[in-house]
């Protein structure tokens, strides 16, 4: 487990998390892909939130179990609560400091099909 700290665009989130960058996830649906996102989910224990609760906004749509959180200074989305783990955190990966995104091999998540892919996940 490695400790990363990232943060929005402003500088005025900022956060700290445990992963392995190899569990990262690239999604399809039309939300990750509008974005960019790369998904570590994590456990909320592995998760510390530095700075800048009151600079957060969110957005829910659908289903409104996923709350995608953003900065509501610099519109960066550094993390949010997924709809298929509401339980844990979602950090894009994108948002790590000195993490370059080209370096890794993000595994595919069918989001277009969200339901499918949920039945079909295997971790």
């Amino acid at each position: 487990m490695v400790r990363y700290e990232g943060g929005c665009h402003c500088g005025r989130v900022r956060f700290r998390v445990s992963g392995d960058l190899r569990q990262t996830l690239e999604c399809n649906c039309s939300m990750c892909t509008r974005k960019g996102f790369l998904h570590l989910i994590v456990p909320p224990e592995r998760f510390q939130l530095l700075s800048g609760e009151a600079e957060l906004t969110e957005y829910r749509f659908n289903t409104g179990v996923a709350r995608h959180t953003f900065c509501r200074h610099c519109g960066v989305h550094p993390f949010y609560v997924p709809r298929s783990d509401p339980d844990k955190i979602d950090v894009n990966v994108r948002c790590l400091d000195g993490v370059d995104p080209a370096t890794l091999r993000p595994q595919p998540f069918d989001g277009r099909d969200w339901e499918q892919a949920q039945r079909d996940r295997r971790w």
